[in-house]
């Protein structure tokens, strides 16, 4: 099942209006949404999607003012090396950034009970 849950808006901020969502599991990846409300005066972004050593995984000029985008990661790809999202607003030359960091950990519970 896909539950949405909200990132946070770095540091408090709405200088960009970009909020970065996970939202679930699918088979072995993870599903992050980019939501991003701007309006006309705050409408081109360059999305850019980068590793722990700052090499560029992704990279999107977007001249909307509102947009969703969904990303896929593989989650043991993921869990190895975190990566880093930054909406730039090419108007207001102001950026967020946001961390995604993932593990991977194995759960195994053994309940014993006396019946009676």
């Amino acid at each position: 099942s896909l539950a949405t849950v909200p990132a946070a808006l770095a540091n408090g901020s709405k200088e960009v209006p970009a909020e970065l969502s996970y939202v679930g599991q699918i088979k072995s990846h993870q599903l992050f949404q980019l939501s991003v409300a701007g309006d006309e005066l705050n409408d081109e972004f360059l999305i850019l999607i980068k590793d722990d050593f700052g090499n560029l995984v992704y990279k999107e000029n977007i001249k909307s003012a509102s947009f969703t985008k969904r990303f896929l990661f593989d989650a043991e790809e993921l869990s190895s090396y975190p990566l880093h999202f930054e909406i730039f607003s090419r108007k207001t030359k102001k950026s967020v950034v946001y961390a995604i960091n993932s593990s991977i950990s194995q759960v195994e519970s053994v309940v014993i009970k006396e019946l009676k």
